[in-house]
Protein backbone atom coordinates (compact mmCIF):
# COMPACT_ATOMS: atom_id res chain seq x y z
CA UNK A 1 0.00 0.00 0.00
CA UNK A 2 1.68 3.61 -0.94
CA UNK A 3 1.35 5.84 2.03
CA UNK A 4 -0.36 9.63 0.85
CA UNK A 5 2.67 12.30 -0.63
CA UNK A 6 2.82 15.93 0.82
CA UNK A 7 3.31 17.56 -2.70
CA UNK A 8 2.99 21.39 -3.77
CA UNK A 9 0.02 22.13 -5.53
CA UNK A 10 1.02 25.26 -7.64
CA UNK A 11 -1.70 26.50 -10.42
CA UNK A 12 0.86 26.19 -13.30
CA UNK A 13 -0.13 23.08 -15.44
CA UNK A 14 2.28 19.94 -15.63
CA UNK A 15 4.48 20.25 -18.47
CA UNK A 16 4.39 16.26 -19.10
CA UNK A 17 0.84 15.26 -18.68
CA UNK A 18 1.85 11.54 -19.78
CA UNK A 19 2.39 9.90 -16.74
CA UNK A 20 4.76 7.37 -18.06
CA UNK A 21 6.63 9.89 -19.97
CA UNK A 22 7.26 12.01 -16.39
CA UNK A 23 8.13 9.24 -14.56
CA UNK A 24 11.48 8.08 -17.10
CA UNK A 25 11.89 11.86 -17.00
CA UNK A 26 11.61 12.07 -13.53
CA UNK A 27 13.88 8.91 -12.97
CA UNK A 28 16.66 10.11 -15.17
CA UNK A 29 16.64 13.51 -13.88
CA UNK A 30 17.07 11.71 -10.73
CA UNK A 31 20.03 10.03 -11.27
CA UNK A 32 21.74 13.59 -12.77
CA UNK A 33 20.71 15.75 -9.45
CA UNK A 34 22.28 12.30 -7.51
CA UNK A 35 25.76 12.25 -9.64
CA UNK A 36 25.58 16.41 -9.17
CA UNK A 37 25.41 16.19 -5.34
CA UNK A 38 28.34 13.35 -5.18
CA UNK A 39 30.54 15.72 -7.59
CA UNK A 40 29.81 18.53 -5.08
CA UNK A 41 30.77 16.53 -1.97
CA UNK A 42 33.89 15.21 -3.88
CA UNK A 43 35.04 19.08 -4.81
CA UNK A 44 34.71 19.94 -0.78
CA UNK A 45 37.18 17.13 -0.51
CA UNK A 46 39.56 17.91 -2.77
CA UNK A 47 39.98 21.28 -2.64
CA UNK A 48 40.16 21.39 1.01
CA UNK A 49 38.31 25.28 0.94
CA UNK A 50 35.57 26.22 3.28
CA UNK A 51 32.01 25.46 2.22
CA UNK A 52 29.65 27.61 1.59
CA UNK A 53 26.25 27.00 0.47
CA UNK A 54 24.84 29.34 -2.19
CA UNK A 55 21.23 29.58 -3.64
CA UNK A 56 22.79 29.07 -7.31
CA UNK A 57 23.77 25.43 -6.38
CA UNK A 58 20.59 25.06 -4.68
CA UNK A 59 18.74 26.03 -7.83
CA UNK A 60 21.38 24.34 -10.52
CA UNK A 61 20.62 21.08 -8.35
CA UNK A 62 16.17 22.09 -9.13
CA UNK A 63 17.37 22.55 -12.74
CA UNK A 64 18.31 18.95 -12.85
CA UNK A 65 15.12 17.35 -10.81
CA UNK A 66 12.45 19.40 -12.73
CA UNK A 67 14.43 19.63 -16.16
CA UNK A 68 11.62 18.84 -19.23
CA UNK A 69 9.19 18.36 -15.95
CA UNK A 70 8.43 22.23 -15.71
CA UNK A 71 9.18 25.71 -17.07
CA UNK A 72 10.38 27.08 -14.17
CA UNK A 73 13.06 24.35 -13.40
CA UNK A 74 16.14 26.23 -11.70
CA UNK A 75 13.88 29.29 -11.11
CA UNK A 76 11.66 30.50 -8.37
CA UNK A 77 7.90 29.74 -8.63
CA UNK A 78 6.32 32.46 -10.18
CA UNK A 79 3.01 32.32 -7.84
CA UNK A 80 1.93 31.10 -4.76
CA UNK A 81 2.02 27.41 -3.73
CA UNK A 82 -0.03 24.68 -1.11
CA UNK A 83 1.27 21.45 0.54
CA UNK A 84 -0.69 19.04 0.05
CA UNK A 85 -1.70 17.29 3.62
CA UNK A 86 0.27 19.87 5.37
CA UNK A 87 -1.06 22.97 7.64
CA UNK A 88 1.36 24.97 6.41
CA UNK A 89 1.31 28.07 4.07
CA UNK A 90 4.28 29.25 2.57
CA UNK A 91 5.11 32.55 2.04
CA UNK A 92 4.29 34.74 -0.85
CA UNK A 93 6.30 34.22 -3.65
CA UNK A 94 8.04 38.10 -3.43
CA UNK A 95 9.60 36.90 -0.21
CA UNK A 96 11.13 33.70 -1.54
CA UNK A 97 14.45 35.47 -3.00
CA UNK A 98 15.03 37.11 0.58
CA UNK A 99 14.40 34.20 2.34
CA UNK A 100 16.74 31.56 0.18
CA UNK A 101 19.62 34.38 0.97
CA UNK A 102 18.84 33.84 4.48
CA UNK A 103 18.69 30.14 4.26
CA UNK A 104 22.33 30.12 3.20
CA UNK A 105 23.12 32.67 5.64
CA UNK A 106 21.79 30.68 8.51
CA UNK A 107 24.06 27.29 7.16
CA UNK A 108 27.17 29.81 6.64
CA UNK A 109 27.24 32.20 9.64
CA UNK A 110 26.76 28.90 11.56
CA UNK A 111 29.19 25.91 9.67
CA UNK A 112 31.63 26.26 12.60
CA UNK A 113 29.26 25.92 15.37
CA UNK A 114 26.35 23.31 14.37
CA UNK A 115 27.13 20.14 13.99
CA UNK A 116 26.32 18.01 11.04
CA UNK A 117 23.03 16.79 11.71
CA UNK A 118 21.71 20.09 13.25
CA UNK A 119 22.99 21.92 9.98
CA UNK A 120 21.59 19.43 7.59
CA UNK A 121 18.38 19.37 9.63
CA UNK A 122 17.89 22.92 9.33
CA UNK A 123 18.38 23.19 5.45
CA UNK A 124 16.31 20.41 4.61
CA UNK A 125 13.27 21.75 7.06
CA UNK A 126 13.62 25.59 5.83
CA UNK A 127 13.65 24.63 2.45
CA UNK A 128 10.73 22.48 2.48
CA UNK A 129 9.37 25.28 4.78
CA UNK A 130 9.80 28.33 2.00
CA UNK A 131 9.18 26.08 -0.48
CA UNK A 132 11.01 28.28 -2.67
CA UNK A 133 9.73 26.28 -6.50
CA UNK A 134 7.02 25.04 -8.12
CA UNK A 135 7.50 21.21 -7.96
CA UNK A 136 10.10 19.16 -6.82
CA UNK A 137 11.38 21.03 -3.23
CA UNK A 138 10.87 17.95 -1.30
CA UNK A 139 13.48 16.13 -3.56
CA UNK A 140 15.91 19.46 -3.85
CA UNK A 141 15.59 19.76 0.11
CA UNK A 142 16.69 16.36 0.30
CA UNK A 143 20.03 16.60 -2.14
CA UNK A 144 20.80 20.09 -0.59
CA UNK A 145 20.77 19.03 2.79
CA UNK A 146 22.77 15.57 2.62
CA UNK A 147 25.18 18.04 0.14
CA UNK A 148 25.49 20.27 3.17
CA UNK A 149 25.67 17.14 5.94
CA UNK A 150 29.05 15.63 3.87
CA UNK A 151 30.44 18.39 3.01
CA UNK A 152 30.41 19.30 7.16
CA UNK A 153 32.24 16.34 6.97
CA UNK A 154 34.26 16.81 4.26
CA UNK A 155 33.76 13.20 2.33
CA UNK A 156 31.10 11.56 0.82
CA UNK A 157 29.61 8.97 3.14
CA UNK A 158 30.26 5.25 3.16
CA UNK A 159 26.54 3.04 2.68
CA UNK A 160 24.91 2.28 -0.76
CA UNK A 161 21.20 3.18 0.32
CA UNK A 162 22.04 7.03 1.31
CA UNK A 163 19.77 8.87 4.03
CA UNK A 164 17.69 10.55 1.21
CA UNK A 165 16.65 7.39 -0.24
CA UNK A 166 15.75 5.99 3.07
CA UNK A 167 13.36 8.92 3.94
CA UNK A 168 12.44 8.62 0.34
CA UNK A 169 11.07 4.83 1.18
CA UNK A 170 9.23 6.24 3.58
CA UNK A 171 8.26 9.30 4.18
CA UNK A 172 5.61 9.48 6.64
CA UNK A 173 7.84 10.07 10.03
CA UNK A 174 9.75 12.36 7.74
CA UNK A 175 6.23 14.50 6.69
CA UNK A 176 5.77 14.40 10.69
CA UNK A 177 8.73 16.48 11.72
CA UNK A 178 8.50 18.95 9.38
CA UNK A 179 5.02 19.58 10.65
CA UNK A 180 6.42 19.37 14.65
CA UNK A 181 8.93 21.93 13.35
CA UNK A 182 6.46 24.40 11.05
CA UNK A 183 4.43 24.64 14.74
CA UNK A 184 7.69 25.01 16.79
CA UNK A 185 9.02 28.16 15.03
CA UNK A 186 6.09 29.89 15.48
CA UNK A 187 8.15 30.55 19.09
CA UNK A 188 11.41 28.55 19.88
CA UNK A 189 12.23 26.51 17.05
CA UNK A 190 13.16 23.28 17.66
CA UNK A 191 14.80 20.87 15.47
CA UNK A 192 15.21 17.84 17.17
CA UNK A 193 12.02 15.82 15.25
CA UNK A 194 14.51 16.10 12.37
CA UNK A 195 17.23 15.68 13.64
CA UNK A 196 16.78 12.87 15.55
CA UNK A 197 14.82 11.20 12.66
CA UNK A 198 18.00 11.83 10.46
CA UNK A 199 20.21 10.42 13.08
CA UNK A 200 18.18 7.33 13.09
CA UNK A 201 18.69 7.11 8.92
CA UNK A 202 22.19 8.01 8.87
CA UNK A 203 22.65 5.17 11.56
CA UNK A 204 20.84 2.92 8.94
CA UNK A 205 23.11 4.37 5.85
CA UNK A 206 26.00 3.11 8.00
CA UNK A 207 24.81 -0.04 8.78
CA UNK A 208 24.18 -0.32 5.13
CA UNK A 209 27.99 -0.14 4.39
CA UNK A 210 28.48 -2.76 7.12
CA UNK A 211 26.54 -5.13 5.73
CA UNK A 212 28.13 -4.45 2.14
CA UNK A 213 31.53 -4.84 3.59
CA UNK A 214 31.05 -8.04 5.06
CA UNK A 215 28.84 -9.91 2.63
CA UNK A 216 30.99 -11.29 -0.15
CA UNK A 217 28.77 -10.47 -2.91
CA UNK A 218 27.35 -6.76 -3.33
CA UNK A 219 24.07 -5.54 -5.95
CA UNK A 220 24.67 -2.28 -7.96
CA UNK A 221 21.84 -0.08 -8.20
CA UNK A 222 21.45 2.77 -11.09
CA UNK A 223 18.71 4.48 -9.68
CA UNK A 224 20.05 6.59 -7.19
CA UNK A 225 17.66 9.36 -6.32
CA UNK A 226 16.42 11.73 -3.86
CA UNK A 227 12.97 11.50 -4.47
Amino acid sequence: MSEEQRHSEAEEPALVADEDERARLEAENAVRQFDRVLDLIDEVERDGRPFRLKVSTIQGLHRLALDGLSRYAGNWRPGGVTIGLSKHLPPAQHLVPGLMEELCDWINDRWELENALTLCAYSMWRLNWIHPFDDGNGRTSRAVAYLVLCAKMKSRLPGRLTIPEIISNSKAPYYSALESIDESCKGSLDLSPLSDLLSDCLAKQLSDAWEAATHKTTESDNSRKFH
